[in-house]
């Protein structure tokens, strides 16, 4: 295991980033802050951040994503989404519910590394398996975590009060906005993800294409996206029918990977 110094200080950088952001979202400027010149700061956590995935991810000849390396990767590139879209969107002060999360998920593969490493492979076309799998995780990891607040908003609009972190969010109609925008992109990838693991099994594995519960929970996810987004765009589907359908698909998701991998690495030890 490499120096602990890189880990130590990136924890600390997201933690101290994470305060700042916190105290300016119960302030109602919270967008307003990611503008700034702190909001630039992210990027210097999210580069170490990035450094240590490489590092643990591709390691003496070794290939390790394992279900913590997965989890950092996903909120690492969740992450990164949201920096690149508060340039578009009012969504700045999202990053303080992220930036937690952030930190805790980037100490846990250095204190706990993946028993089970696979060799290390060159192969291009698992490699753009890998990345447009995890693209389409963090896509609706986002989409989830905005899901959950817009539940929370329609379910206080009526109340006399409203807490302040709430208030400070961005619009319903534009939460909504890219709460679907983002399922639609995530829809994309997660249809290029199932198509190439179907096709080219056997280049990106090594074994030809056999139904498994993990393939099965993630078409069983894609169903779900496509009916919520055919619902939708004919029926109007929006507020609270949105909500369950995208935790629900995101819940399949999380089975297909997360779930079978914490079965077999932390259950069976294998």
């Amino acid at each position: 295991m490499h120096s602990l110094l890189i880990p130590a200080l990136t924890f600390a950088a997201y933690g101290l980033l994470a305060g700042y952001f916190w105290r300016a979202q119960t302030r109602g400027e919270g967008d307003v802050m990611s503008h700034d010149r702190v909001g630039h700061l992210i990027l210097i956590p999210l580069a170490l951040h990035g450094y240590l995935l490489g590092q643990g991810i591709f390691s003496g000849g070794y290939f390790d994503l394992g279900v913590l390396n997965a989890l950092s990767l996903i909120v690492w590139l969740t992450l990164l989404v949201y920096w690149v879209a508060r340039f578009f969107y009012p969504i700045g002060g999202f990053q303080s519910l992220i930036l937690p999360l952030a930190a805790v998920t980037m100490l846990l593969p250095e204190f706990f590394p993946s028993e089970h490493p696979l060799a290390n492979t060159n192969l291009f076309m698992f490699k753009a398996h890998l990345i447009v799998a995890m693209l389409a995780y963090s896509l609706f990891t986002i989409a989830v975590l905005h899901a959950v607040l817009i539940f929370h908003v329609e379910k206080r609009l009526h109340h006399p009060t409203l807490p302040r972190i709430l208030r400070s969010l961005p619009p319903l109609l534009t939460m909504e906005t890219l709460l679907f925008r983002m399922i639609a992109i995530g829809f994309v990838l997660l249809t290029l993800t199932l198509i190439s693991g179907v096709v080219f099994s056997e280049e990106i594995f090594g074994k030809p294409w056999q139904l498994s519960h993990k393939i099965l929970f993630g078409f069983i996810s894609w169903v779900v996206f496509a009916v919520l987004l055919w619902g939708h765009h004919f029926h109007g589907w929006r507020g609270r029918v949105a909500v369950h359908w995208t935790t629900s698909g995101f819940a399949f998701l999380l089975l297909a990977y997360l779930g079978s991998k914490f079965v077999l690495e932390v259950l069976l030890h294998r």
